[in-house]
């Protein structure tokens, strides 16, 4: 096992960052807008996005299957080692779970997604009002829990560096 993430990992995390970063920012601008063009413009940027971030997670999870990551330091406390193990599940979870729930989302509320514009995502359940009402409400309570989910990872990684300081965080860092 080695110690480093290979270029592969890195670049799959650095990009979902970026990318997830996004679409979080588009995803809580664009909800209290009035209904207008420019509404719907990025409401279809935004399912574009989760429908490459949905593809991109699985190959990020195809990846760490085939690829183990580095163990985590013997100095780590094994409480701390489960912590962090849970919360990569939890943000591996929520990177499946979000982006299907807008999808259903989507379909129940009748809106099919067409990907870039292009490629027409079949949708997963009928046109139905009051479920696409509740998987509104599931599909922002999943992305505030993303949010808690990767404060706290960010916050390890950086606890990692800084007061800790092992290689935790540096480990995952491009040219490391």
């Amino acid at each position: 096992m080695t110690d480093r993430y290979t270029g592969t990992a890195k670049t799959l995390h650095w990009l979902m960052a970026i990318l997830l970063f996004g679409l979080l920012a588009l995803g809580f601008y664009m909800h209290d807008l009035p209904l207008s063009p420019e509404k719907l413009k990025l409401y279809s940027w935004h399912k574009w996005a989760g429908v490459t971030a949905f593809l991109l997670v699985l190959v990020r999870l195809a990846w760490r299957v085939t690829h183990l990551p580095p163990a985590l330091p013997a100095s780590m406390p094994r409480i701390m080692q489960l912590a962090a193990h849970a919360g990569h599940f939890a943000l591996y979870a929520l990177m499946i779970a979000i982006p299907l729930s807008g999808w259903l989302m989507s379909s129940a509320k009748g809106f099919q997604t067409v990907w870039f514009g292009v490629l027409p995502i079949p949708d997963l359940l009928d046109k139905n009002k009051e479920l696409g009402d509740l998987l509104a409400i599931v599909h922002k309570g999943l992305n505030l829990l993303f949010v808690a989910v990767l404060a706290g990872h960010i916050g390890a990684a950086l606890k990692h560096h800084f007061i800790d300081r092992d290689d935790i965080l540096t480990r995952m860092l491009p040219k490391h």
